[in-house]
């Protein structure tokens, strides 16, 4: 199973890189088989398609070295 093309597709939709994209584990089928932005814009609408939160810096060892 390639979704590689999905993920892309996704990326591109959403605005962000490719390995913040998540799929549901439950319905790789139904995207294996979106190959349209189109198909791949409604399996996010429907929540198949998920993105990511972006991870920040932690802040925590450098408040304590400055203090």
């Amino acid at each position: 199973m390639n979704l590689t093309s999905q993920r892309r597709l996704a990326s591109k939709i959403l605005k962000i890189g490719a390995t913040r994209v998540r799929f549901d584990s439950n319905r790789l089928f139904e995207i294996e088989q979106a190959i349209t932005r189109e198909e791949i814009r409604r399996l996010i609408k429907d929540g198949a398609i998920q993105t990511v939160p972006k991870k920040g810096v932690s802040r925590g060892r450098a408040r304590v070295l400055h203090q």
